[in-house]
């Protein structure tokens, strides 16, 4: 079963609709929903998605659709180590490392889903776009 870190620009195509890439982040979410597949999201990324959702929406419907999110992901711990591992890494982007650290720190995580590829160019997990993901379990 594979263990899915899910960026915020997956989870944002998702909330918003963006076409195509939505409907390929709904079948992997479909896959965690089922039990296929394990979801994992970080504070940092639910704060994200708040944030931006909340330019759009009220605060209660924005924390309905979070609600339901975390009802399918498990939130990953951010902590000291985590933050001072991004802190010391060779990412461009300080928030990118955050999340793949804490991807990569825990024991069961092995994929990052987002459309930012170039972003996790330094990651030890694998690193898929949702097309390129669902494309491949279709093999």
């Amino acid at each position: 079963m594979d263990h899915i870190l899910f960026d915020t620009d997956v989870i944002l195509d998702f909330f918003f609709d963006r076409k195509p890439h939505s409907d390929f982040t709904a079948k992997t979410l479909q896959y965690c929903q089922e039990g296929k597949a394990k979801g994992y999201t970080t504070p940092v990324i639910i704060a994200n998605t708040y944030y931006i959702l909340r330019k759009t929406a009220t605060h209660e419907y924005v924390v309905i659709k979070l609600n339901q999110l975390l009802d399918l992901f498990e939130i990953l711990d951010m902590n000291k180590s985590i933050i001072s591992l991004a802190l010391q890494s060779e990412f461009k982007d300080f928030e990118d490392a955050l999340q793949n650290y804490s991807g990569e720190t825990h024991p069961n995580v092995n994929i990052i889903l987002t459309r930012n590829i170039k972003d996790y160019k330094k990651s030890k997990l694998a690193i898929f776009s949702p097309d390129t993901y669902i494309k491949g379990l279709q093999k």
